[in-house]
């Protein structure tokens, strides 16, 4: 059984640093340094857990009045395509409406739109490199 929740200790943050680390660090390629930033202090993160396994990691910042960024989206390998990237969405969204925000923003790598469009975000940009990786910008209002 699949547990999502927002991150309340140090332990859990850690968690959910080493989820992010394997996934874009590990597998993307992507510069620790890059990954893990000053943005980490202020988000609000979420995790996913499999009993006693973190599985899945996303955070949360308000960039704006009411405008939320979504980042760090990720599901270990071995459990991507059992819908966790729904559930942790979910989560996260539920998360901003509580606090009566308006509207979500996200940099999704390319290869992800499609995923994001079935949660109603919508493109906003042209395509772009970040860490190397193809990015465009999505948003979806929440209320």
């Amino acid at each position: 059984m699949f547990e999502v929740k927002t991150v309340e200790n140090e332990k859990e943050l850690e968690l959910a640093f080493a989820v992010r680390r394997k996934v874009f660090v590990e597998e993307q390629g992507v510069p620790e340094h890059l990954e893990l930033d000053e943005h980490d202090a202020t988000a609000i993160h979420f995790i996913v857990n499999d009993e006693d396994k973190t599985i899945a990691a996303a955070r949360l910042r308000e960039i704006e009045s009411q405008i939320g960024k979504v980042e760090r989206v990720c599901v270990l390998q071995p459990y991507r395509g059992k819908k966790l990237g729904l559930l942790i969405m979910k989560k996260v969204e539920d998360y901003a409406i509580a606090k009566g925000w308006k509207k979500l923003k996200l940099n999704a790598q390319s290869y992800a739109i499609p995923f994001y469009e079935k949660l109603n975000y919508e493109v906003t940009s042209p395509e772009f490199l970040d860490a190397g990786i193809p990015h465009r910008a999505m948003e979806k209002m929440i209320k």
